[in-house]
């Protein structure tokens, strides 16, 4: 086997082979990347936040990313809306176009359609995703070389913890070696994920930032109201004793207050009283912590979804449900985006390289939801055209319609298309005649030996048997031949109108309006002599037949 072809990583760097399938950045028990930490949240504080905030702007993610997993862990509200956001991508359709039209693109391609099939991708995605949250994520590719090609085995998720940044621009990422020391990322070794909230460094542009914000306030807002659903929402049991009670008697009755329910239970002198006074206003207290709460949830709703209809039961019209749904279509389709060019560049290229070699084109990933086409309003607009003479290929119709050509044995459903008698032929005969244009055609003749059909007329009943041969046929040849010049005059001018109208609707406007303009004197005429042949031909039919 030849030698593989040398290739370097986006950084110029030579990827080295033989790390490839091994991993370089797993938990280490006692070391630098210990995947046990401790819980900043605890505790927190605006002085306390704050401080781990500036830790993170300076380069230590530690406690940032400790308290980005904790409010994950804690808030349900968060856990939901980003878990939405998350799933919505990680189960969106992946498909592959190649680079080019050529066998090689299409091979490549091929090759990543194969590996695209894995049952773990979903997951493996919706880790990758975390960087939706905290701002950036990275992914450790563990490569597979047992068939000798390279193919991705694993993309296993690293805690954001176990890296740096570099200290001069807070961009290049770095990773913690075993022994704390922090090193450049092998090539073709892992998938960093930037996916920001706003514009500026990594570790400022993750939703986690925000939402902390919300959930230390709504923190307070909970802590708030358990403290008031606790003094004003239990009873409050008193229990009195007589003058002269011993203490074991006492003992006892306050053990049977206070185990009637939890606190708010006390004993004293039955000469004594105690007066509680309740606060007017419990009911409108309490339902401020709860509107509060609900407001802190809405504004996390809308930094990570861009509304909130989908999280809060509100009732609202039609057009707003609509508007919220259109927002969060335009995040998928952001993230779906920017998740494919990360893929494109750090899987799908090191993948091709490392068994073909440097290609000037590669195959492309897409990440996004099919486009729903309106079916309804594509056949209300086709179907008018192709009444009218418009060609349309049925294999495309087909297709559009997501249906196969049935095959020879197939039971097809529908009836079968009908025929019409073409103009200028009779019923189930031809008379090659093609019609120039969607309005011009030949006269239409009935069958001459159709027996009732035709109703010759006469100014006097039949009174015996006409063997002769019907002059019809002959009087519409005559016709057509005569009326035909004029008749093509006027279907020229029609013609051009339905040429120039973009709709039925306008075409309608425009035959209504030019009505009155279209020349039909030479067809006057032709009518005219016709009416009277055939009235002359009737009245010799009639005499003929009164004579015999």
């Amino acid at each position: 086997m030849g030698r593989k072809p040398k290739v370097l990583d986006q950084y110029g760097r030579p990827v080295k082979r033989a790390e490839l399938t091994q991993e370089v950045a797993a938990a280490t028990v006692g070391g630098a990347r210990s995947p046990v930490f401790g819980y900043p949240a605890d505790g927190l504080d605006p002085v306390v936040l704050a401080s781990i905030l500036r830790a993170a702007d300076h380069g230590d993610p530690i406690r940032y990313m400790g308290l980005a997993e904790t409010i994950e862990e804690r808030d349900p509200h968060y856990l939901a809306v980003l878990g939405t956001r998350k799933r919505a991508v990680s189960q969106l359709e992946i498909t592959v176009e190649p680079g080019a039209d050529t066998p090689d693109a299409k091979k490549h391609a091929e090759l990543i359609r194969a590996w695209l099939k894995r049952d773990e991708l979903t997951e493996e995605i919706f880790n990758i995703l975390d960087a939706v949250g905290k701002g950036y994520s990275f992914t450790e590719i563990i490569w597979d070389y047992s068939e000798s090609q390279y193919q991705p085995e694993r993309l296993e998720w690293r805690d954001q913890r176990w890296f740096r940044f570099d200290r001069t621009d807070l961009r290049t990422p770095l990773l913690l070696d075993d022994k704390g020391r922090e090193v450049p990322l092998s090539p073709f070794k892992f998938i960093f994920a930037p996916m920001p909230a706003k514009s500026g460094l990594y570790l400022r542009s993750g939703l986690a930032r925000i939402a902390s914000w919300s959930w230390m306030f709504k923190a307070y807002t909970q802590r708030d109201w358990s403290i008031f659903t606790q003094t004003f929402g239990q009873p409050i049991r008193i229990g009195k004793y007589a003058p002269g009670t011993s203490d074991a008697e006492k003992n006892t009755l306050f053990r049977a207050v206070a185990d009637i329910a939890g606190d708010c239970a006390a004993i004293m002198p039955a000469s004594m009283s105690v007066d509680i006074v309740a606060a007017p206003n419990v009911g409108a207290s309490s339902d401020l912590y709860e509107k509060r709460a609900d407001w802190l949830d809405k504004q996390t709703s809308k930094a990570v979804l861009g509304q909130t209809s989908t999280t809060d039961a509100v009732t609202g019209g039609l057009g707003s449900g609509k508007e919220h749904r259109e927002v969060q279509e335009d995040i998928e389709r952001a993230d779906g985006r920017m998740l494919a060019a990360i893929l494109n560049r750090q899987l799908v290229r090191p993948f091709i390289d490392l068994n073909h070699g440097p290609q000037k084109v590669y195959p492309r990933l897409v990440i996004a939801r099919p486009e729903a086409e309106d079916l309804k309003a594509w056949t209300d607009a086709t179907v008018p055209w192709v009444a009218a003479g418009l060609q349309v290929s049925q294999k495309e119709v087909l297709d559009k319609l997501g249906l196969s050509a049935p095959k020879a044995k197939d039971a097809i459903l529908g009836k079968p298309p009908e025929t019409p008698p073409q103009p200028g032929m009779q019923p189930g005969a031809g008379n090659g005649n093609t019609p120039e244009s969607i309005f011009k055609g030949g006269f239409y003749t009935r069958n001459e030996n159709s027996g009732g059909d035709t109703a010759l007329q006469s100014e006097q009943p039949s009174t015996g048997d006409f063997s002769g041969v019907s002059p019809i046929p002959d009087l519409t040849a005559r016709l057509e031949l005569e009326a035909g010049p004029a008749v093509d005059g006027m279907l020229d001018q029609i013609e051009a109108m339905f040429g120039a109208a973009s709709s039925f609707e306008e075409f309608r406007e425009i035959l209504l309006n030019a009505y009155s303009d279209l020349d039909a004197s030479g067809l006057t005429v032709s009518l005219t002599d016709a009416i009277t042949a055939a009235a002359a031909g009737g009245r010799a039919a009639a005499e003929d037949e009164a004579g015999d």
